[in-house]
């Protein structure tokens, strides 16, 4: 009989350990992106860095549990992201997932969230199609849309005078995504397409693609591709004289990829962001930190990192649990207002929507340092930058 008492204490000393062990488990953030290819410098170790100053200024901890970080290089293969992710889900407890740069890896992950009903937050990737059609309950398009660039910077071209255009597209998810939306705005706005070439992603020469371009007499090459596609694109369009007779439209570019190619053959350019480090004081104060660890300034899709994992641990410690749909009931909630964005909301669709800029580079002249590259030229309310949330067609949103 007492070795059945003391067998029966032991059980519930062992379970009451247990118990308290599982209650003390980490909370988990995977984040999947380029660590290592044609978008790390735009997103990559960078990003980790962010993330990494998101779980610092949140105190390291969220409901009395540390907060982990891990991370993946899916080396822009949708299958691996997509395996990545599923293990990192099913067997090594991560709570939530970062998507980062790269439209078809995050499409991949995005089923894979959903199935162990888990938060995504999608910062690094474009496809407008993410929250269209494959919508599910537990994404969160955070940082910008293929939809948001090309009413920004393609109606403001065609404004401009810019009416025939020739787009040189990435051949993958993200490209096209962007090539459409931008389509649509040419048209709409009174403009028109003279054709298309798609280019692989990594290209190293783009040569035969921008004769190509060249021989439509378009007077404005769409670029509907970004990272160092965008960048190669640009300085190889300077090279053969491209811009002598055609205008270029950036229709993703960020503060590394004008950096790259530099003032020189950058400067007019027009292009649409949701965030600059040199905004206001402070974005600033935000990117002067990341520089002094990374000694570049941020990107906004790293700027992004940052802001999605502040709001996610919120949302987590608004809900008190790290539960999927709770959490995600307290993002559908939320109005986001911090260093990246302000008055930002989910719509249903699960589209955070936000303000978006369109930007012009600044001529060397204008320019007062190194990093110094944008003026902003107009704000674009979150809802003209996104578009009827009706139109993206997410079954969510009906």
């Amino acid at each position: 009989m007492k070795m059945t008492r003391l067998s029966v204490a032991v059980a519930g000393a062992l379970a009451l350990c247990a118990a308290s062990a599982q209650a003390a488990a980490p909370v988990k953030i995977a984040f999947i992106t380029d660590m290592s290819g044609v978008y790390s410098a735009v997103d990559g170790p960078g990003g980790v860095a962010a993330i990494k100053m998101a779980i610092h200024d949140f105190g390291g901890q969220v409901l009395g549990r540390k907060i982990e970080l891990m991370t993946f290089d899916h080396q822009n293969k949708a299958d691996l992201a997509a395996a990545k992710a599923k293990e990192f889900l099913s067997q090594d407890g991560a709570d939530m997932l970062v998507a980062g740069t790269n439209s078809a890896t995050a499409l991949a992950m995005e089923p894979v969230a959903a199935q162990y009903k888990r938060p995504m937050m999608v910062v690094g990737a474009g496809a407008s199609t993410i929250v269209g059609k494959q919508c599910t309950p537990y994404t969160d398009m955070y940082a910008y849309n293929t939809t948001a660039l090309a009413r920004g910077t393609a109606k403001a071209i065609v404004a401009k005078g810019g009416k025939t255009w020739y787009f040189l597209t990435a051949n993958y998810a993200f490209g096209k995504s962007l090539e459409s939306d931008a389509a649509k705005v040419v048209n709409a706005s009174g403009g028109k397409v003279l054709g298309q070439v798609y280019a692989p992603l990594s290209s190293s020469d783009f040569s035969s693609y921008l004769l190509q371009a060249q021989a439509s007499k378009a007077q404005v090459l769409g670029l509907a591709n970004a990272g160092g596609d965008a960048v190669n694109s640009i300085k190889q369009a300077t090279q053969f004289g491209i811009t002598k007779t055609m205008k270029l439209a950036g229709l993703l570019l960020l503060v590394t990829d004008i950096h790259s190619i530099g003032l020189a053959s950058a400067q007019g350019l027009y292009l649409t962001t949701p965030w600059y480090w040199n905004q206001n004081a402070t974005t600033r104060k935000w990117s002067e930190r990341f520089y002094k660890e990374e000694h570049v300034m941020p990107t906004f899709i790293q700027a992004g990192d940052y802001s999605a994992v502040m709001t996610y641990l919120k949302a987590v410690k608004a809900a008190g649990t790290t539960n999927g749909a709770k959490v995600m009931a307290e993002l559908h909630k939320m109005k986001v207002n911090d260093m990246f964005m302000q008055g930002g909301y989910m719509a249903p669709n699960g589209l955070t929507v936000h303000d978006m800029y369109l930007a012009q580079v600044k001529t060397p002249a204008e320019s007062k340092g190194e990093w110094d590259l944008y003026n902003i030229v107009q704000k674009i309310p979150g809802p003209d930058a996104f578009g009827p949330i009706a139109d993206y067609g997410c079954p969510l949103a009906k």
